[in-house]
């Protein structure tokens, strides 16, 4: 089914647009452009140059799409900002496409951006994840999926956020947070995120391996190294578990603190 595209929104002949997308009045997009099927873009939205858009995707009034990084190492190469399926993109949101020539911001499928939230430079955002009111996640971070972010929380740069984990209303972190834990306003560990844990598909019995592996983490007195080791030792293996341990492992920032 064809497109419908109001005649008064400015599109560039080169931009590619996908079957039954609709485009509202004063839309701007430019030509280095890919927008997938069924999209539907409202009024007063900028999809710039280095949009890859899949399909199904609603972005609302006011959002700028691949704005350029606000980065002072970009020197305006030509970079993108890869956007998946069945996003929900809500009004005056920005996502920053790459520095560099050749990089990705990435945003995966099933996420929902709710109002003011931005997206920087280079960050890759897994699926389904829930970006708060206000919400700032700064450049070349790494937000695995299921995270809930409340509203007006600041991740800085070069951070990571692990699977299923969710940060309370205005957090500002530095650090790394691990997977399937609860992130208090003070960045202190707030406990297991059990109900989206479960929702992730893990049981009861992995429930409690995950809260002892935490225990150890958050709740010992020895390294971080020391407390994963222990993690190996003591908490029976399985792939929940083994994921605990790989972020873990790979942390360059640091973990948010003990409680």
């Amino acid at each position: 089914m064809a497109s419908e595209i109001s005649p008064k929104a400015e599109i560039d002949p080169r931009a590619k647009i996908g079957n039954n997308c609709k485009i509202f009045p004063f839309v701007y997009i430019e030509g280095d452009v890919v927008i997938g099927d069924n999209c539907i873009i409202f009024p007063f939205v900028s999809i710039l140059d280095g949009t890859r858009m899949g399909n199904n995707n609603k972005v609302h009034q006011g959002a700028v799409i691949a704005a350029l990084p606000q980065d002072f190492e970009f020197r305006g190469e030509k970079s993108e900002c890869v956007i998946g399926d069945n996003n929900i993109i809500r009004e005056n949101v920005v996502i920053n496409r790459a520095t560099h020539r050749g990089c990705q911001t990435v945003i995966g499928n099933d996420n929902f951006l709710m109002e003011g939230a931005h997206i920087s430079h280079d960050t890759k955002v897994g699926n389904r994840c829930v970006f708060g009111y206000g919400t700032k996640i700064a450049g070349d971070c790494e937000i695995e999926d299921g995270v809930i972010f409340s509203s007006s929380v600041i991740e800085n740069a070069k951070t990571r956020v692990g699977k299923g984990s969710m940060i309370q209303a205005g957090t500002t972190f530095s650090k790394d947070v691990p997977p399937y834990i609860i992130c208090t306003k003070r960045c202190e560990y707030g406990g297991v995120n059990m109900q989206v844990a479960r929702q992730h598909g893990v049981d009861e019995k992995t429930l409690k391996h995950i809260a002892n592996a935490y225990r150890l983490v958050f709740m010992g007195q020895t390294s971080l190294f020391d407390a994963v080791n222990q993690i190996e030792e003591q908490v029976p293996d399985g792939p929940f578990i083994r994921h605990v341990i790989e972020f873990l492992r790979g942390t360059q920032m640091g973990i948010i603190s003990k409680m």
